[in-house]
């Protein structure tokens, strides 16, 4: 098959799955500080954590990508 292909889904599934579990990570931690407002500021520093590990998932797909598309 041709290269373009998979490099399309890798970027595709490699970015698609991390920004749903992001999605679900802001909602979950929106919803904990709604329903305990004093402890904001630990549950925002783990939900802005836990969405940075997210975040380095889809840079590794990206760089994935670009080594099937030029190797």
């Amino acid at each position: 098959m041709d290269k373009n292909l998979y490099v399309a889904l890798a970027i595709a599934i490699g970015s698609a799955m991390p920004a749903l579990a992001i999605g679900l990570l802001a909602s979950k931690g929106l919803e904990a500080i709604g329903r305990n407002p004093e402890a904001a500021s630990s549950i925002q520093t783990a939900m802005i954590l836990a969405i940075a590990f997210c975040e380095a998932i889809a840079i590794y797909a990206l760089v994935v990508a670009l080594i099937i598309k030029f190797v």
